[in-house]
């Protein structure tokens, strides 16, 4: 079994669209990112490419590359579960902790685990999302900003692994 931890925050700002988990929010801010700033997809990601030892989301999707401009989480999540089957792994499940003082996330938890679940063709069972306040604290507690934390782990997909040795 191999584990991974990925932590992604950003901005709120007027005139951007609020996106969590691939999930849009009816709120007056939005997150600001080169993306379209999903913290919680990209803190799936970090915590999938580190449980495979592939680096990091900047180093396979870097904001300098006008490429990745505006581009959905859940895009960049298809994406890295690719290269998670490229390395022969599958997921064995996603913890997701959402760290944020507004919007209530509650309601839209269903729907981001659906989101992550069908991405990395997993059953959402396999996945965990949740949310807390910062009391206040902070710039999260502010209202000034959104974070994420995943944990994510791994294991060896010994059932579509061929038998052709390179």
């Amino acid at each position: 079994m191999l584990f991974g931890i990925g932590y992604d925050i950003h901005k709120l700002v007027e005139n951007r669209k609020l996106i969590l988990g691939g999930v849009e929010f009816d709120y007056h801010l939005g997150l600001l990112g080169h993306s379209d700033a999903d913290v919680v997809l990209h803190a799936v990601c970090d915590a999938l490419l580190g449980a495979a030892a592939l680096g990091d989301i900047g180093e396979h999707f870097p904001d300098s590359d006008e490429k990745w401009r505006g581009v959905s989480g859940k895009s960049l999540l298809l994406k890295v579960a690719d290269l998670i089957k490229e390395q022969r792994y599958r997921v064995n499940n996603i913890d997701v902790m959402i760290l944020a003082q507004r919007p209530t996330i509650g309601v839209k938890k269903l729907e981001m685990k659906k989101n992550i679940a069908e991405c990395l063709q997993i059953d959402t069972r396999r996945i965990n999302v949740k949310a807390t306040t910062m009391e206040g604290v902070d710039a999260i507690g502010r209202g000034e900003a959104i974070a994420a934390q995943a944990i994510a782990s791994l294991c060896e997909d010994t059932e579509n692994a061929s038998d052709d040795v390179s």
